[in-house]
């Protein structure tokens, strides 16, 4: 793709903790294969606004360590008509953008989809959500750091949950996807996940409590995906009020606080690495793939495959849990 001399960036949908590192392995390793860089705030919004600024290796100098993102994100409801797309690519041709780099989750690389599909142009996506739910790869960007932010907090939780005999929920993020939840319980040593993933399968509230969850701890801590389809975190104690009143309940949410903060070292790798990815695959050609890692090995896939397929989860880490809970 020798055609590529402009190279556009952005970060699209809810922020995930390495984006930044992505930023900085992109725009660098752009301007060493001799590219341009136009940093695109504000996702596409801002395509569509022509908020378009000409990045540097000075740009993205210092920023390794920083949660959020430098180029901001926001969501766009113009991008998903034909007339803001439209606008979105005639903006592109007016700062001589030849390809795009996509840093989002699955309605990003969604709408990237749409847009390479319409106007034929070279897009390669980097999956940034912390809820490890895009298929073909075996982590996201973000995903390490918001469970290590999780293990931290439940770890605060336990030192006040042990000093009374309650039932603890705590939600976490991950929309239908249960990876927070469950790895979030294995390293927590929490007594059960509810995720979304088994909840049309078993009611595993009922469980949890025929199991006799309690035994002989002095505290529960149950972690639970924010999914409708769990009833999150909130509902599940409504539930054990109606259906087990001699529990005494308590729950918390952990909400935007598992999206922030200096992204793990494993994160700001990954990151790198995929962002240095990004640009080697559009200059072999690849268009319209997302960079994963499979079994540390870094790999292309299309974008139709990564947002149309769920990820399975790992179901012997649910029996893990369970033993591990005794």
């Amino acid at each position: 793709m020798h055609n590529i001399k402009c190279v556009g960036l952005l970060t699209s949908g809810g922020d995930a903790p390495a984006m930044n590192a992505a930023i900085r392995a992109v725009t660098r390793t752009a301007i060493y294969n001799g590219m341009e860089v136009k940093g695109i705030m504000r996702g596409y919004k801002g395509l569509i606004s022509g908020e378009i600024v000409p990045f540097r290796t000075q740009n993205v100098s210092n920023i390794i360590q920083q949660g959020g993102t430098i180029l901001k994100t926001a969501r766009s409801s113009e991008f998903e008509t034909v007339e803001g797309r439209k606008i979105a690519y005639d903006n592109m041709q007016k700062e001589g953008i030849d390809a795009l780099v996509v840093i989002g989750g699955d309605g990003s690389l969604t709408g990237a989809r749409v847009f390479a599909a319409e106007y034929d142009i070279p897009i390669v996506g980097l999956p940034g959500t912390i809820d490890n739910d895009l298929f073909g790869t075996d982590t996201t960007i973000g995903y390490d750091t918001a469970l290590n932010t999780i293990m931290q907090a439940v770890d605060k939780i336990r030192d006040t949950a042990s000093s009374h005999e309650r039932l603890f929920f705590i939600e976490v993020m991950g929309r239908n996807a249960g990876f927070l939840a469950l790895n979030g319980a294995i390293a927590t040593g929490c007594e059960a996940a509810i995720i979304p993933e088994i909840a049309t399968e078993v009611d595993q509230l009922a469980e949890l409590i025929q199991n006799g969850f309690r035994k002989s701890k002095n505290s529960s801590i149950v972690l639970v995906a924010e999914s409708e389809i769990t009833g999150g975190a909130l509902g599940l104690a409504d539930r054990v009020k109606k259906e087990y009143p001699e529990y005494d309940v308590r729950v918390t949410i952990l909400g935007h606080i598992q999206r922030g903060g200096s992204p793990t070292a494993s994160d700001r790798i990954l990151a790198s690495r995929m962002g240095e990815a990004a640009i080697n695959a559009l200059l072999e050609g690849q268009r319209n793939v997302m960079i994963g890692i499979d079994d540390e090995e870094l790999v292309y896939v299309p974008f139709s495959k990564a947002i149309r397929k769920d990820k399975p989860i790992n179901r012997d880490l649910l029996n893990t849990v369970k033993i591990l809970s005794i």
